[in-house]
């Protein structure tokens, strides 16, 4: 039991020392893609905004369709080989890669160039939407080259290159582009054309990075192998994840694809303003993900099931307590945060709509584990299924809601399709692993963070909401949210044996030779 104990331990100190180094890395890709879609946002206004998002769908799309989910091909077979010191067909499924994507990305382009008018036209009745989908249109191939390459530099372990490239430079690079163009004078262009700077840039940088910090393997005198069979193989390996990109992103796109078709490009710009603030509650999962998933497969692979259920369980917790009180702070100031941020053209139309979402999301949040776990266990088919279920089921409840009750049926619509998903994960978790990912003591925390809840409210009703008002209650709100659960004991041996250890970190740090947390 002891040594059981220890394997949880150590894992989830794992978890958790990465999350610090994951959080710093997403919080400034999450900060710099806000900022890009707030200086569009406020601006421009909401018709440019909706145009943009509009575009991005579209492009997204069918460069989903045309990589035919080779990049995850990439990835896993090139380490694959790498293992097996097969360099010849690492070059050669490279090769292959690069020749057949970029055949697929350019007819895709050629096909979105001249189709242009019909969609902006007939589909979404905007003719402003032109430009943006024939300027996009050339994004595909370049971006799917950019996506193959970044596959390889992960494929190497260049985690840390792979990071910087994804999560920093490009949004870097397009926040400065955008900044540039409009001082420049070039309002019209400015967004469209610092996304296609910025897709030539990671294009570039990928490539320089693959040519000189990766050792790519030169041609050997190695054995023949079947060439047929290798691409037969990575073929039937990548077509699921195509379909799968395709109906996730479909179930991410559908409330703009059906907002721009029933309503307008404004519309599309106000629901995406709250969509953007409720997937906030999105960020905590990420945190502990990227390391979670190997983990688990690890201890899988040593038949360890008491470890996973442990690690999963508390993992879960872990994103119950930090998603919780973000989302009683979204609940309580929809309004200030779409004000603050956004601006006041969006407040009236986005607030409710971002309420309803953030109940979607922060349910949702919380059955990522469960997914994780389904794909631990090599459920892929049972994860489309549900993915196609869900969709179906969006697609559905956005055509009949949306032309009643505008970008509010839209949020319905999602949050309700988050609630099954979340049936479903939950349902399947315990009847192939005989277990949920939650532990008993998120009832009491859930008990617990009613009270600072109810000081919230009375003080949101006696002081004028600004942004420094709203910073200085969130501030308290937190404080005596942690508090309370210390005093409550909602953590166990694990939180404080993890918190302990933080500790411990932090009195090495010193300032000016007085470490503040000695």
């Amino acid at each position: 039991m002891k040594k059981g104990y220890k394997v949880v331990n150590s894992s989830l100190q794992t978890i958790f020392k990465s999350s610090l180094i994951v959080f710093i890395g997403i919080a400034l890709s999450k900060i710099l893609a806000y900022v890009f879609r707030i200086i569009i946002a406020r601006y421009y206004g909401p018709e440019e905004y909706g145009l943009y998002l509009l575009a991005l769908m579209v492009i997204g799309w069918l460069g989903t369709f045309a990589t035919l989910g080779l990049t995850e091909g990439v990835l896993r077979y090139i380490s694959m080989f790498r293992g097996k010191n097969e360099h010849g067909k690492i070059r050669y499924l490279l090769s292959y890669t690069v020749i057949i994507t970029s055949i697929i990305g350019f007819l895709a382009a050629i096909f979105l160039f001249f189709l242009s008018d019909f969609i902006s036209i007939n589909i979404f009745h905007n003719p402003g939407l032109i430009l943006y989908l024939q300027v996009f249109s050339i994004l595909i191939p370049i971006g799917i080259l950019g996506n193959i390459l970044l596959s390889t530099i992960r494929a190497f372990e260049k985690v840390s290159w792979y990071s910087f490239i994804f999560n920093i430079f490009q949004n870097v690079v397009k926040v400065l582009f955008l900044l540039i163009l409009i001082f420049a004078g070039f309002k019209n262009g400015a967004v469209m054309f610092s996304q296609f700077f910025t897709s030539i840039a990671v294009l570039l940088i990928g490539y320089f990075v693959l040519k000189f910090s990766v050792s790519l393997p030169k041609k050997t005198k190695e054995k023949d192998f079947d060439k047929i069979f290798l691409r037969n193989e990575i073929f039937s390996y990548s077509w699921p994840i195509m379909f799968y990109g395709i109906m996730a992103s479909v179930l991410y796109w559908t409330d703009s694809f059906f907002i721009g078709y029933f309503l307008d490009a404004s519309s599309v710009g106000i629901y995406n303003v709250a969509l953007s603030l409720a997937t906030l509650l999105a960020f905590a999962p990420e945190l502990f993900m990227q390391l979670f998933f190997p983990l688990i497969n690890k201890e899988h692979a040593r038949k360890r099931t008491t470890a996973i259920r442990e690690i999963s369980k508390q993992v879960g917790k872990w994103i119950f307590i930090i998603n919780l009180p973000l989302f009683i702070l979204v609940m309580l100031f929809p309004g200030a945060l779409i004000k603050i941020l956004f601006g006041s053209q969006y407040l009236i139309a986005a607030t409710n709509a971002l309420r309803i979402l953030a109940v979607g999301t922060f349910f949702s949040s919380m059955f990522v584990v469960s997914n994780n776990l389904l794909n631990m266990l090599g459920r892929s088919k049972l994860l489309l299924m549900n993915t196609l279920i869900v969709g179906i089921f969006n697609i559905i409840f956005d055509f009949i809601l949306i032309q009643i009750y505008g970008i509010n049926g839209a949020a319905i619509a999602t949050t309700c399709s988050f609630i099954l998903l979340g049936i479903l994960l939950a349902a399947e978790t315990k009847h192939y692993i005989s277990f949920i990912p939650f532990r008993r003591k998120m009832l009491r925390i859930l008990i617990v963070a009613i009270i600072p809840t109810i000081l919230l409210v009375i003080a949101h009703n006696l002081i004028k909401i600004t942004f420094f008002s709203m910073i200085y209650l969130s501030i308290l709100f937190g404080i005596l949210y942690i508090v309370l659960i210390f005093a409550t004991k909602c953590f166990d041996e694990n939180d404080l044996t993890i918190i302990k250890t933080v500790k411990n970190k932090m009195k090495q740090y010193t300032f000016f030779g007085y470490s503040p947390f000695a």
